[in-house]
């Protein structure tokens, strides 16, 4: 949610912010809360004007009735038992303008960072960086279900039995390898100077309205039949929602946070869900960090973060991108996002393993997070980013550890994790 003083003062940066984004169908909102605001604002002031008419001639009728003039003072009092009846009607009115402002507000992008490319989807998304040289061994890579299954890792057709598809069961060497990517990555950040957490896996409405907008929440997230609660699709949504309402002391920032927990996803739209392996599924786990922070320190940490994730596939022998998301691919929220992209030698290719994104002051806004500043409370930054989400990264680990023989080298900083081994050997 933006400032609403940016559509008061320059609704037309709002709107370029619109067209940058090919959404032409919200302009009318922009004009339409610009005047709603407007008899919103004239309600107030008519309002607070006759309350404080009401009052005067309040003040009258005590003054009129000890001096004995109860017929005056009674003339009055209908005066004032009118201005009761307009003052309830404006305050009505005002309330219905409000309401109606928020709606729309909720819907308005946020507006970009001016470095964002410029383009209609994510085809139009922008390499910036290589790390790591993209290796093609001389034999093929098998696909990673074939891996797992060599390993006696990977049941889906249980899963489908029990879950139905996009579920899968992740067995023995593999199902320890998952576990140690993330338990890896919890350490990663610790070491970083972030603070581990494991928050609520559901949240309340309120809160899933606080941090994405509409069209994700659709999209996404599973809701709890006659409870209002979803389950999570990230850890980030419960760990923005922990600071709901609060107002953090400007000494208390930036907080730094890295989060575990399983998400949940229904992955509906043009990609659907893979029928045979991991790389889209329903229930995944994700070792996630966030940060608030006072504005001015937004885009420090930005590029602070998105340079950890590639730091730690790069400490897993897996070559990486990133990729500049352009302005059609850019969630309503975000003012600049970034993927992070693992190479497949299977595909000669990169796929997405994980996303950076600073989004303003835009969930502190829906969600009232503040820091008590000298000059009054101010409405802090918000930052996420994916440090592993897993079985996808699983995917990148097998195709780029994997050996002719079928067996899987495990990197050293891995071998703690698995009880010292430095290779997982197939089992068939």
């Amino acid at each position: 949610m933006i400032d609403i003083k940016l559509i008061r003062e320059n609704k037309d940066l709002v709107k370029e912010n619109i067209k940058k984004k090919f959404q032409d169908k919200k302009l009318p909102l922009v004009d339409e809360v610009y005047e709603l605001d407007i008899k919103c604002r004239e309600a107030k002031l008519k309002g607070d004007e006759l309350r404080k008419e009401k009052n005067e001639k309040s003040a009258l009728i005590g003054a009129l009735m000890r001096d004995g003039k109860k017929d005056e003072a009674e003339k009055v009092k209908k005066e004032v038992s009118k201005y009761g009846d307009e003052i309830l009607e404006l305050e009505k009115k005002e309330e219905q303008f409000r309401a109606k402002i928020h709606e729309d507000m909720m819907v308005i992008p946020n507006i970009m960072d001016p470095s964002v490319p410029i383009g209609e989807d994510d085809s139009k998304n922008v390499e910036l960086e290589k790390f790591g040289e993209p290796v093609i061994p001389s034999f093929e890579i098998p696909h990673h279900a074939d891996i797992c299954a060599r390993l006696n890792g990977l049941d889906k057709e249980s899963a489908g039995r029990t879950s139905g598809n996009g579920f899968y069961y992740l067995m023995g060497d593999v199902a320890r390898l998952h576990s140690a990517m993330l338990s890896y990555a919890r350490d990663f950040m610790i070491d970083k100077g972030f603070t581990y957490c494991i928050p609520p896996f559901m949240i309340r409405s309120e809160v899933v309205n606080g941090v994405m907008s509409f069209e994700e929440m659709d999209a996404m997230m599973y809701k709890i039949e006659d409870e209002d609660l979803y389950l999570i699709g990230t850890s980030e949504h419960s760990m923005i929602g922990k600071f709901q309402g609060q107002i953090i002391k400007e000494d208390e920032l930036p907080i730094t946070l890295t989060s575990y927990s399983p998400c949940f996803r229904k992955e509906v739209g043009a990609h659907g869900i893979e029928e045979r392996g991991l790389y889209r599924v329903h229930q995944f786990e994700k070792q996630e960090m966030v940060v608030l922070c006072k504005p001015e320190n937004g885009m420090k940490f930005y590029e602070k973060m998105w340079k950890y994730t590639v730091e730690f596939f790069r400490s897993l022998d897996i070559p990486v991108r990133t990729l500049e998301c352009c302005s059609g691919d850019l969630a309503d929220l975000k003012v600049k996002s970034c993927d992070v992209e693992a190479f497949s030698p299977r595909q000669n290719k990169y796929f997405e393993v994980g996303s950076c994104s600073i989004l303003g002051d835009a969930q502190a806004r829906r969600l009232g997070i503040r820091m008590k500043t000298k000059n009054g409370n101010e409405y802090v930054t918000t930052l996420n980013n994916t440090v592993l989400a897993t079985p996808r990264g699983l995917i990148a680990f097998l195709e780029n550890n994997v050996n002719e023989d079928g067996s899987v080298n495990i990197p050293e900083v891995l071998r703690p994790y698995m009880g010292g081994k430095e290779k997982l050997i197939p089992k068939n």
